[in-house]
């Protein structure tokens, strides 16, 4: 059973004391391939690094994060566009709106995640979406931007069905984690009805571990605990729910 983590934040200091253990954990769990999304230019080398450790089971994304959107946002744009001239990557992740924390930068967060969905088409790459309290948003720019060669990732989906129709619609799979497991998690009331073929499966570790480990540190290995919540929900056996997902990250990404 080959399992697929399409957002796990690999490089994060909470992985500094035992990073390597819990990546052969998440092996030895079936967990075999990690797709990395950037944050901002302080975590690139790190990615790369953890790339050269791991040449055949981790794949880099490149992007600058809405949170870290701020008035030298070009300068991050730069090194985006920068690093993706230089060399491969899988997609231009993770890009998009958050206004969780701060509505101060919405429009540079606007115009960065315009211009990397640009850069996206340019380079022929998926996008992976990150959306916090700004579906509408983020659905706008896509109207506006919408085309055969866009597609990808809506990271962390946790709207209602009719957000997640509409995602769909824009050529976007699901990313399905560990806020399935959770009791006021609403997705997994609608998510039977989504075809299988438009989800993927993420930890987005360490974030959002799921249940039994809900509060604590995420890491990839518990996307076995995403598995089983699935195939409870969609009634097909575990290594079925697998081996579709892997199959959809293999259609995103081009591996």
């Amino acid at each position: 059973m080959i399992i697929t983590d399409t957002h796990t934040h690999l490089y994060s200091n909470e992985f500094d004391i035992d990073r390597n253990e819990m990546i052969q954990r998440a092996i030895a769990a079936g967990v075999s391939r990690f797709f990395i999304p950037s944050i901002d230019s302080t975590v690139t080398q790190s990615m790369y690094d953890l790339e050269k450790s791991y040449p055949a089971n981790v794949f880099l994304m490149m992007g600058l994060h809405p949170t870290h959107v701020k008035d030298n946002y070009l300068e991050g744009l730069q090194h985006v566009e920068k690093e993706l001239a230089k060399r491969k990557f899988f997609a231009v992740g993770e890009i998009g709106i958050d206004l969780y924390w701060d509505k101060t930068f919405l429009p540079q967060q606007q115009d960065a995640f315009r211009k990397q969905i640009q850069l996206a088409k340019r380079y022929k790459l998926p996008i992976v979406i990150h959306c916090r309290d700004a579906f509408d948003e983020i659905f706008e720019i896509l109207e506006e931007e919408k085309s055969a060669d866009l597609f990808g990732i809506f990271h962390c989906f946790s709207g209602t069905y009719e957000q997640a129709l509409q995602a769909i619609s824009f050529n976007m799979k699901l990313g399905i984690g560990g806020v399935v497991t959770f009791k006021n998690g609403k997705i997994d009331q609608f998510l039977s009805k989504i075809d299988l073929k438009h989800i993927v499966l993420e930890t987005d570790s360490p974030y959002l571990a799921p249940v039994p480990f809900r509060g604590k540190r995420n890491e990839s290995s518990y996307l076995l605990n995403v598995v089983s919540k699935l195939s409870e929900i969609y009634n097909l056996p575990q290594e079925e729910i697998a081996e579709i997902t892997t199959e959809n990250s293999k259609a995103i990404f081009g591996i």
